[in-house]
């Protein structure tokens, strides 16, 4: 039997969920619906008004839903590994707490890692790139990862204030 059979849920899984989706969302709407922007667009060395420079943008473009894709596989892998441990599930909202917190950690990351230290792309590169824009994305993705946190502990308190005490199903977590 698990030694996790009971335990309060993880927030692994909603904040990985949150990552890919945030991912998705980046990749779908701002560079293919949109076309904003594209993973390497601010480089200089691949500009998307040359078929050259598209093809490589649309490749990173490519590499980057593969990693976005990888993360929702992980977090549906540790989703159940934990239903195999045993664990708690988690309530509604701390699950969307933790996606929310996910998505916005991955804005303010590929924010500040893309848009502002590498400078590889911005939010509206077709526009030259005006730093507003990247800092309102960074602000929006601040906004994400307060209310996913804010979601997540009245999701959690939830938990606590149900007194939900689960009494362990012989044989759960095995196999």
């Amino acid at each position: 039997m698990s030694h996790h059979v009971g335990e309060r849920p993880s927030a692994a899984a909603g904040l990985m969920y949150g990552v890919g989706l945030g991912g998705f969302v980046d990749g779908i709407v701002l560079h293919q619906l949109l076309q904003w922007h594209h993973m390497v667009s601010a480089t200089g060395s691949y500009p998307v008004t040359t078929v050259a420079g598209l093809e490589v943008n649309t490749l990173a473009d490519g590499f980057f839903h593969v990693f976005s894709w990888l993360v929702v596989v992980g977090a549906s892998i540790v989703t159940l590994a934990q239903w195999r441990q045993g664990r708690l599930p988690p309530s509604w909202r701390f699950h969307l707490g933790g996606v929310l917190g996910g998505w916005g950690g991955f804005d303010v990351v590929e924010g500040l890692v893309d848009h502002q230290l590498l400078g590889v792309h911005h939010v509206r590169d077709d526009l030259g790139g005006p730093l507003t824009w990247d800092l309102g994305f960074l602000a929006l993705g601040a906004a994400l990862v307060l209310a996913g946190w804010l979601v997540a502990r009245s999701g959690s308190r939830a938990l606590t204030d149900r007194g939900w005490e689960p009494v362990p199903v012989a044989g759960a977590g095995a196999g």
